[in-house]
């Protein structure tokens, strides 16, 4: 019970903070906050990068459809003929779906001016169609690049400088970052040969990504403080969900430990919770057969300790009593023993009448020493019980007539009610005979009043009920039970006046219960009967 009490102690400890519950909230509002801060430092640190690879990327594949369409138009790429309708519509198309400007162009003279120091260049624009301002444009952006290709180190590439950054190089083409004063702005350009010998010039828009972080990390910000709240309200309905039958599993373990099995948890999933629902339920039942087997266990080594105490004390006072019973005897024999031999009497008369109660008493104490040795052969089945069918009327009835002597000195009448026909029973006739030679004795010794002794059978189903009355003073009820006991005696003083032992009723009950018989003893209105019964199947 200290264990239980314990384990009451400890269900009621757990706090909210240690709750399964709480625990699951907490766990998935910082991953819901650990996810949004990934979401915003990859936003702020990866996102610029990633929009320029991307934009890069984009100039790129445009180049290499620009390339093909190029190479597609014959009379354009082999003969320097105009470039075809066809291969202008493609151009625009591709303008169009990679939102970048596309410019197609041919350099058809070089001039050098003051050694290598400066050059004259005539272009063919060849797609699209461009104003003074767009080729003047052209014209100021293009040089540099022609200038790096076709200089003092052709091939080297455009290099870094203010407002340019390189993005991409390649044997064809190069890829630059470039800030825009006049528009304070930034965009990127791909410069870059074609097959077909015509040059190439790309550009597209690049806005600087620094305010669209901003404006993004906000927005996650905002965003992210309305998911996490809505999170908040959700984690705790769905902990309350994953929480309420853990809790209810946690109450019923309680009652259990208050040794309540009444309650089960309803099974109505086949998840974890609803297997270890089973296995709770499981175990409340071998909880509940374990103890009620330990009760009975319990209940049954209670009986045996009891039986044990109620035999040492019948050991005890069988003891008591035995030496109780010989006490008196042995005095009257030593007394007068001793009286014979100191001549107290020397009359033949007086020796004669000294000698008779040293036989008397001698005779006292050898009958009740067989009886009780009678007593103890049945009671551990020393003496074999030995079935055989018989005539139960002829058997009462010379029973009767030495009985009817010794009733008739005590002035008592004696009758069997049945004095006619036959009745046969099975069971060991000699210990029915010491069974109705008990019940006629000790009904003879405690007759009074009408003084009749009255021997009746009765046949039942199966049975024979044999009976015997006396008149005389009823056994109070609390005693009814003990007559069986050894050398318990109703009145001392009269089983003492006929010398009686209290053995007799004790044998009786040994014997039945050898043959699974019933015996009984009841008041009467005017006296008390004594029964026994045995099987009277053929």
């Amino acid at each position: 019970m200290a264990r239980f009490r314990k384990k009451k102690m400890y269900f009621h400890s757990v706090k909210m903070t240690q709750s399964i519950r709480t625990k699951l909230i907490i766990i998935m509002i910082m991953m819901m906050g650990l996810v949004l801060f990934a979401l915003w430092f990859m936003n702020y640190a990866l996102l610029s990068t990633y929009y320029e690879y991307n934009k890069a990327s984009q100039l790129a594949d445009s180049y290499h459809d620009a390339n093909e369409v190029i190479i597609a138009d014959e009379g354009y790429a082999s003969q320097n003929q105009e470039m075809a309708s066809d291969s202008q519509l493609d151009l625009e198309i591709i303008e169009q779906n990679s939102s970048v400007n596309l410019y197609v162009f041919r350099v058809l003279r070089v001039e050098k001016f003051f050694g290598d120091s400066f050059y004259k260049f005539e272009y063919s624009f060849d797609y699209p169609s461009v104003t003074e301002t767009e080729q003047k444009m052209l014209e100021d952006l293009t040089i540099n690049y022609i200038y790096s290709m076709y200089g003092d180190e052709q091939g080297a590439g455009v290099k870094e400088g203010e407002g340019r950054r390189l993005i991409q190089k390649k044997k064809h083409y190069t890829i630059f970052k470039v800030y825009d004063k006049r528009i304070g702005s930034y965009y990127l350009e791909l410069f870059g040969g074609l097959d077909s010998g015509a040059f190439i010039y790309l550009r597209t828009n690049y806005q600087s990504m620094h305010e669209n972080i901003v404006v993004f990390n906000r927005f996650i910000a905002y965003a992210g403080l309305s998911v996490l709240l809505l999170g908040v309200v959700l984690m705790v309905f769905i902990g309350n969900s994953f929480a309420k039958p853990i809790l209810q599993i946690t109450d019923i373990a309680k009652r259990m430990s208050e040794l309540d099995f009444d309650v089960k948890y309803p099974v109505t999933t086949s998840d974890e919770i609803g297997v270890l629902g089973g296995s709770i339920n499981a175990l409340s039942e071998t909880l509940e057969t374990t103890i009620s087997e330990l009760k009975t266990a319990n209940n049954e080594l209670q009986k045996d300790i009891e039986n044990k105490i109620q035999i040492d004390e019948m050991r005890k006072e069988f003891l008591s009593n035995v030496s109780h019973e010989l006490k008196t005897p042995i005095a009257l024999i030593q007394g007068y023993a001793e009286g014979l031999q100191d001549n107290i009497n020397e009359d033949k008369e007086s020796r004669d009448f000294y000698c008779e109660v040293i036989i008397d008493e001698a005779k006292k104490m050898n009958k009740m020493v067989k009886k009780l040795l009678t007593l103890n052969q049945i009671e551990f089945g020393n003496d074999q019980v030995a079935f055989e069918r018989f005539d139960i009327v002829n058997l009462i009835q010379n029973v009767m007539q030495p009985a009817a002597l010794l009733a008739d000195q005590k002035g008592a009448e004696i009758s069997f009610a049945r004095e006619y026909g036959p009745v046969y029973v099975w069971a060991d006739e000699y210990m029915v005979e010491e069974v109705i030679t008990n019940y006629i004795s000790n009904a003879i010794n405690h007759v009074d009043y009408e003084k009749k002794i009255i021997v009746s059978l009765e046949e039942q189903e199966g049975t024979v009920r044999v009976s015997v009355f006396n008149t005389g003073n009823l056994i109070p009820e609390e005693d009814l039970e003990k007559v069986w006991v050894k050398f318990y005696k109703v009145d001392k003083a009269r089983t003492r006046e006929y010398g009686g032992s209290g053995i007799g009723l004790s044998i009786v009950k040994a014997v039945m219960d050898s043959m699974n018989q019933k015996c009984g003893v009841r008041n009467l209105e005017n006296g008390v009967e004594f029964w026994f019964e045995l099987d009277c199947h053929n």
